[in-house]
C-alpha cells in the first residue's frame, strides 16, 4: 500500500510544528539559564585634545571616542566561570596581516576581516578549586602594575591612561596560556602566568617593547613562552602595595624564522595605591632590560615596510615612575551634602625614558626621555559616570615642550 505524498507532508508539518514548539521551550530554558547565570558589563571613553607641541606645531585637535568595551560572562556553577571581553577602539575597525610563506621571498598580505579596532580581547574558562588555587585557561588580561586593575575610567584620574605603564609596556595587556592565582589568609593576592612571549620586530624607541605584543596577524606566534608574576599585600578593601615581573624571549615569535639571537625582556614594577576617606594616593616604579638591543635594532632596520612596524633602534634598558595625589574637595565646601557625587582634584608627576641605557653604538636620543606634570579634576555626578579635565606639560630631554589640554566622559555598568 503506497503512502499518499499529502499525508507525508501533513505529518512533516505536524513534525516541524513540534520541533518548533520543543525549540522555543529549549530556547525560552537557555535564556532563563543565562539571566541566572550570565553576566554582561562594559564601559567607555570619549575624549578631547587640544595639542601645543613643540615637536609638532601644526598637530590639530581632535575627538577620540577612544574605546567601548563589553564583558560577556557565565557561570556554570560556583566552580566554574566563562569570561570574554570584546573591545571597540576609536570608533572604526582595522586590518590584519597574513604571512605567506608559499611567496618567493616571503610577503606579508593586508587583510580587511578581523580588524584591528574591534578586538576578541580575551576568552577564558576560570577553575576556581580553592581560595587560595584558582587555573585561568585561555586568552585573559596579563596584571601588571596599577593600569591594569585601574582599567574603568571611574578607575583612573587622568583622560588617557598611566602613560608611564602604556607607552613602555602594552596597552591593555592581553596573551594566551595558563593562569594561576588565589589569596592567602585574605592578605596577600597572586597571580603567576606562562603565556606566549612577545615579538621582537615591533620594539622601538618611543616605546620599548610595547609593539612587540602580537596583534597584527591572525595567530599568535608561540616557538618563545614567557613567564611572568604579581604579588600584593592588601591594605584595606581597595588599598594595596605590591611588585610584578616578567621574563621571556622575544626573537622566537618574530614572523620569519631571521635570528638565533637571545631577545631575553625582563621587567619588574613596584606598585601602590591608598585611599582613605576623601583621600587617593597612587605610585608606580619600574625597570626593564633587553639582551641583544643593539642586534635586535639592527635586525628591525630591515624589515619589510609592509609589516607596520617602526623600525628604530631599541634601547637595553628602560626606566620610569609615577606618584600621584587626589582629595575630594566636595568633603570640604559641603555642596553635595547627601555625598552622593564627588569632585576630586588631582595631580600627578611621572618620568620615563624608554632608552634609558643603550648598548654599543645606537645613539640615546634625548627625545625619549620625558617628565610629565598634568593636573585636573574628575566630577562625579553618579559613582558610574565621570566627567574629566586636565592639563599636562610634557618636557622632553631635548628641551621641547608637548603641552596638552584634554577632556572627557567616561562611564561604566
Amino acid at each position: 500500500m503506497s503512502i499518499s505524498p499529502y499525508f507525508i507532508s501533513f505529518l512533516m508539518v505536524i513534525g516541524g510544528i513540534q520541533l518548533g514548539l520543543g525549540q522555543t521551550d529549549t530556547i525560552s530554558q537557555s535564556n532563563s539559564q543565562f539571566f541566572n547565570k550570565g553576566y554582561l558589563s562594559g564601559y567607555g571613553v570619549v575624549n578631547y585634545y587640544q595639542f601645543d607641541w613643540d615637536t609638532d606645531p601644526d598637530r590639530r585637535n581632535a575627538f577620540d571616542a577612544e574605546r567601548l568595551n563589553l564583558y560577556l560572562g557565565y557561570h556554570f556553577n560556583g566552580k566554574i566561570e566563562f569570561k570574554s571581553e570584546i573591545e571597540f577602539e576609536h570608533g572604526g575597525t582595522g586590518s590584519t596581516l597574513e604571512f605567506d610563506v608559499f611567496e618567493e621571498f616571503g610577503e606579508f598580505e593586508q587583510e580587511i576581516e578581523k580588524g584591528g579596532e574591534v578586538v576578541l580581547e580575551q576568552i577564558n574558562l576560570l577553575f576556581k578549586w580553592k581560595s587560595w588555587l584558582n587555573v585561568r585557561l585561555g586568552k585573559f588580561r596579563v596584571y601588571m602594575g596599577n593600569a591594569s586593575k585601574q582599567d574603568d575610567p571611574t578607575e583612573y584620574f587622568t583622560t588617557y591612561r598611566s602613560e608611564v605603564e602604556n607607552t613602555i609596556l602594552p596597552l591593555g595587556w592581553y596573551e594566551h596560556g595558563i593562569e594561576l592565582s588565589g589569596v592567602i589568609n585574605n592578605k596577600w593576592e597572586y597571580k603567576i602566568y606562562m603565556m606566549n612571549g612577545l615579538d621582537a620586530t615591533g620594539f622601538s624607541s618611543a616605546n620599548w617593547v610595547r609593539r612587540g605584543f602580537q596583534k597584527r596577524f591572525e595567530t599568535v606566534n608561540t616557538n618563545n613562552f614567557a613567564f611572568a608574576g604579581r604579588l600584593d599585600y592588601r591594605l584595606g578593601k581597595i588599598s594595596e602595595v605590591g611588585m610584578s615581573f616578567y621574563t621571556g624571549n622575544s626573537t622566537g615569535n618574530r614572523p620569519k624564522a631571521d635570528t638565533d639571537i637571545n631577545g631575553q625582556v625582563s621587567f619588574v614594577d613596584l606598585h601602590g595605591t591608598w585611599e582613605a576617606d576623601q583621600w587617593r594616593a597612587r605610585a608606580y616604579g619600574i625597570y626593564g632590560h633587553l639582551n641583544n638591543s643593539e642586534a635586535i635594532s639592527d635586525l628591525n632596520r630591515n624589515l619589510s615596510n609592509n609589516l607596520n612596524v617602526k623600525r628604530t633602534p631599541v634601547g637595553e634598558a628602560v626606566l620610569g615612575y609615577y606618584i600621584e595625589l587626589a582629595y575630594n574637595i566636595f568633603d570640604v565646601t559641603n555642596i553635595d551634602k547627601r555625598n552622593s557625587s564627588k569632585f576630586f582634584l588631582f595631580g600627578r608627576y611621572e618620568f620615563y625614558d624608554s632608552m634609558y641605557k643603550v648598548e654599543g653604538d645606537i645613539f640615546d636620543n634625548p627625545r625619549w626621555q620625558r617628565t610629565i606634570s598634568t593636573i585636573g579634576f574628575n566630577y562625579f555626578p553618579h559613582s558610574q559616570i565621570v566627567l574629566k579635565a586636565q592639563y599636562s606639560i610634557r618636557k622632553l630631554g631635548s628641551d621641547e615642550n608637548e603641552n596638552t589640554f584634554s577632556s572627557g566622559i567616561g562611564f561604566k555598568f
